[in-house]
């Protein structure tokens, strides 16, 4: 099961940079992760402030 980001991201970026497979993208409203992807490391919640990624 990929990450996902919830509507708590607050669109800072944060997360982009850290995916080492680019799973993440900038969405209409927020950063998305393509679940096809993800190979679920964590990397991107690790990093995330305001706790808007999780499994």
């Amino acid at each position: 099961m990929a990450y996902k980001i919830s509507n708590d991201c607050i669109a800072c970026g944060t997360c982009i940079d850290e995916c080492p497979l680019g799973a993440i993208s900038e969405g209409p409203e927020h950063y998305t992760i393509d679940p096809e992807v993800c190979a679920e490391c964590g990397t991107c919640a690790d990093v995330c402030p305001s706790g808007a990624i999780s499994l």
